[in-house]
């Protein structure tokens, strides 16, 4: 059996990359997230998508168009996402306020507390472990992980504008 072409940079890079400890703790903190978004859906009984709309649903009301940009999905599955999210009492349509032709999805108490308690036991983690650090060190994770953020949308694309945490929606 053959083996693969000649490697192309991407592969050059990528055989000759040392990856540090930082690197490292990068992708398994990546990992632990994606895992932890999917093991939270099933035990709502939600799709991936349902989820995440509801995560991005408690920090502010969105149309389904905003929606479908953020789950990169249709405008047409974006508006079954919320249909299923409406049928559980999770969500509620309202008449856009500046222009009736809109519709905002908001999400209800139900639909918030379905969300923040799945995650309530990573919230006060996060809390804690982030308050045992100095002001001077939270600022330097936070330079480390918006560069992180910028190569991200190096592939992604630019994701949508920054939304007020939890706590504060």
């Amino acid at each position: 059996m053959a083996g693969p072409g000649p490697a192309g940079p991407a592969s050059e890079f990528a055989d000759a990359w040392r990856q540090t400890g930082s690197l490292v703790a990068l992708r398994e903190a990546i990992e632990a997230g994606a895992r932890v978004r999917h093991v939270v859906a099933r035990r709502a009984g939600l799709s991936d998508s349902e989820l995440i709309a509801l995560q991005h649903l408690v920090r502010t009301a969105l149309g389904p168009a905003e929606l479908a940009r953020i789950l990169d999905i249709s405008t047409a599955a974006s508006t079954g996402v919320v249909d299923r999210l409406a049928e559980r009492g999770h969500v509620e349509r309202h008449p856009h306020a500046e222009d009736r032709r809109r519709t905002d999805v908001r999400v209800t108490a139900s639909g918030r507390e379905e969300v923040l308690a799945h995650l309530l036991p990573m919230f006060t983690a996060l809390d804690t472990w982030d308050r045992s650090f100095t002001d001077a060190e939270r600022a330097l994770v936070e330079r480390y992980l918006r560069g992180v953020r910028e190569a991200f949308e190096r592939v992604a694309g630019p994701a949508a504008p920054a939304q007020p945490p939890p706590s504060e929606a």
